[in-house]
Parts: structure tokens; C-alpha cells; sequence
């Protein structure tokens, strides 16, 4: 915070287990929540038989699994979002498409229309991740029953050994966001009962048709 030049007065940072122990109760609920969780690490989950009955992860019905806390995370703070709050999560890109209990949160989300958009991020963007990651919004007053997959995978320049979202792919990004509209090889709105009938499925890959960029030989031509 401190880097981004705000002042100590206005942040309040503390230190705690957010799935076990959360802060910040008393300034609940939120109009804006952006996250970057650790990926898939391990949890009480089941092991904790009072956690499926707590307030955050009851509804869905079931916990995320023990060795990957990641949807843990999302209905932590779908919970703490306010009714026109924007939530954005950077997420491990197996929360997209995992079966089991996994699939099962996916479903609560989905069918109750809180995801918004998924974005498909470039790989190599973050420090000492190499994976390409994925940004899920949650929205509780969504305006359609759609959901918007945006594949920015190779929306990114080269810099150094790492990958940089420059301002030009920063705002192409935001705009297909606010724009809400379908664009080839980039953009896709996908009604819920689509995704949910592919299996809860929310990978970009599964509904963004990748453009062929493969050369077109003449075999005709060649032999000749």
C-alpha cells in the first residue's frame, strides 16, 4: 500500500487465517474486493466439522476440498461483497474446470448467476508463477443470466523472461469487460444453462474459439 503512495490512514491491514479466523468484520459488506489467494493450498475443510455450517460456505452446500482452498477463498468473499458490489479474484486456472466438490461450488455460483466474466490471463505475468492464471468477477446483481468469457491469453508483450500487460492490452481488456459484447477469437457470452449443461465448466478454451494462426500450405502448389 505504502508503494502505491496511500497513506496508512486510509488502509487497515491485519494478520490472520481468512478462512478460519477473518478480519474486518465490523467494515463488512464491501463494494469492491480484489484477491489474489495462494493457490490450492490446503485447508481445514472436513476436517473442521463447524465450517459447513458457517455463514460463508454453507450455502454452496459442500467445502472445497482439503488440498485446494481455492473456492474457500471465493465464497469467503462472496459473502462479504455487498448486493452492487464487483468482486475480482486471479484465480488457479484448475478452480475452471475441477470435478468433485469443486464442480458442486461452481454450480452454486453459477446457477444463483453471481459470476460475471471469466478472463483467461497470458502465462509467465507474475513473479515465480509460470502458469497462465485466470480472473474470475463476481457480481451479485448481474443485469443478464450470461456469462462473459474473454480469452486475453496473448493480449501481453515480451519483457525480459516475464510477460507484461502494456496499457494497449490493459484497456482492451477493461473495454471487452464493460462492453459486454461478442468479438471473435476473444470474447463469448454464454448463458448459465449453456455452462452449466458442459458440466459447470467455466474455462475460457471451452467456449472462445482460438484463431488459427498456422500457415496454409498448397500441397498443389508444393509439388509442383
Amino acid at each position: 500500500m505504502f508503494l502505491h503512495d496511500i497513506n496508512y490512514d486510509n488502509f487497515d491491514i491485519q494478520l490472520g487465517d481468512t478462512l478460519i479466523d477473518p478480519k474486518h468484520r465490523d467494515e463488512e459488506p464491501f463494494d469492491a474486493i480484489v484477491s489474489n489467494p495462494p493457490y490450492s493450498v490446503s485447508w481445514e475443510g472436513s476436517k473442521n466439522p463447524l465450517l459447513i455450517n458457517d455463514d460463508r460456505f454453507a450455502p454452496a452446500g459442500v467445502l472445497a476440498p482439503i488440498q485446494r482452498s481455492d473456492l474457500a477463498f471465493t465464497m469467503h468473499m462472496l459473502y462479504h461483497l455487498s448486493e452492487t458490489g464487483t468482486c475480482a479474484i486471479v484465480e488457479f486456472p484448475g478452480v475452471l474446470y475441477r470435478g468433485g466438490a469443486e464442480k458442486k461450488i461452481r454450480e452454486y455460483l453459477i446457477k444463483n448467476n453471481f459470476v460475471d466474466t471469466v478472463i483467461q490471463l497470458p502465462a509467465n505475468l507474475f513473479f515465480g508463477v509460470g502458469i497462465a492464471t485466470c480472473i474470475i468477477v463476481i457480481k451479485k446483481n448481474k443485469k443478464d443470466n450470461n456469462i462473459l468469457f474473454v480469452d486475453a491469453s496473448e493480449e501481453c508483450e515480451k519483457k525480459g523472461d516475464k510477460n507484461k500487460l502494456e496499457n494497449e492490452n490493459q484497456n482492451r481488456i477493461v473495454n471487452a469487460y464493460q462492453e459486454r459484447k461478442e468479438e471473435q477469437y476473444f470474447t463469448k457470452l454464454v448463458s448459465n444453462d449453456e455452462v452449466l449443461s458442459n458440466g459447470a465448466n467455466l474455462s475460457v478454451s471451452s467456449y472462445v474459439e482460438k484463431e488459427d494462426k498456422r500457415e496454409v500450405i498448397d500441397i498443389v502448389a508444393l509439388n509442383e
